[in-house]
C-alpha cells in the first residue's frame, strides 16, 4: 500500500509561511539540493532545448532552481514538446474525423487520439509546473527570499545575472 495524505511541504517553504509546524527533527532530516543551475541534456530534443533555455533563467530568478532538478525539468520540457506536437495536429486537421459507412454517408465522428493525448500531457505538465512555482496558485504558496552569496559555488557567483 502507498503512502497516504497529502505531499509533505518542504520546511522552507514553512519557514517562509511563518508556520508552527517546523521542528528541528524535521529541518536536520530533510534533504537540500545542490546549489547551482543544471546542464541541459544532450538527449533533448530541439523543441525540448529550446524550452529548456526559456525556464531555466526565469526558474532561476525565482530561486526555485538546483542542480538536482536537471531530470524533472528535462521531462518537463519533453513533455512539452509532445504536448505541442499533439496540439498542432489538432489544430491542422480539427479534434474529430468522419466514421463513414459502405455507402459513403457519415455515420458518426470519432476524436483523433492526439486529443486524448494533448489531455494527458496537459495534466502531466501541470504538475510539473506547479512542482516548480509556475502557476499563479503554485506561486502564491512559494515565497523564496534571495539566497545568500554562501550559496552560490564559487564559479556561479560571477555569472549571476539576479
Amino acid at each position: 500500500m502507498g503512502r497516504r495524505g497529502p505531499v509533505p511541504t518542504p520546511t522552507a517553504t514553512l519557514k517562509l509561511r511563518g508556520s508552527t509546524l517546523v521542528t528541528r527533527r524535521r529541518e536536520q532530516a530533510e534533504a537540500q539540493g545542490p546549489a547551482g543551475t543544471p546542464r541541459c541534456p544532450d538527449w533533448l530534443d530541439k523543441d525540448g532545448q529550446i524550452v529548456w533555455r526559456q525556464l531555466v533563467p526565469q526558474l532561476k530568478a525565482m530561486h526555485v532552481l538546483t542542480r538536482i532538478d536537471a531530470h524533472a525539468l528535462a521531462r518537463y520540457c519533453r513533455l512539452w514538446g509532445r504536448w505541442r506536437k499533439a496540439e498542432a495536429f489538432i489544430d491542422q486537421h480539427g479534434e474529430m474525423y468522419p466514421i463513414k459507412d459502405d455507402a459513403g454517408k457519415v455515420k458518426c465522428l470519432q476524436q483523433w487520439p492526439q486529443v486524448a493525448i494533448a489531455g494527458k500531457l496537459a495534466q502531466q505538465l501541470t504538475r510539473l509546473e506547479q512542482e516548480f512555482g509556475m502557476t499563479p496558485s503554485s506561486r502564491t504558496r512559494i515565497q523564496v527570499g534571495r539566497p545568500a552569496a554562501a550559496e552560490f559555488d564559487a564559479k556561479e557567483r560571477f555569472f549571476d545575472t539576479g
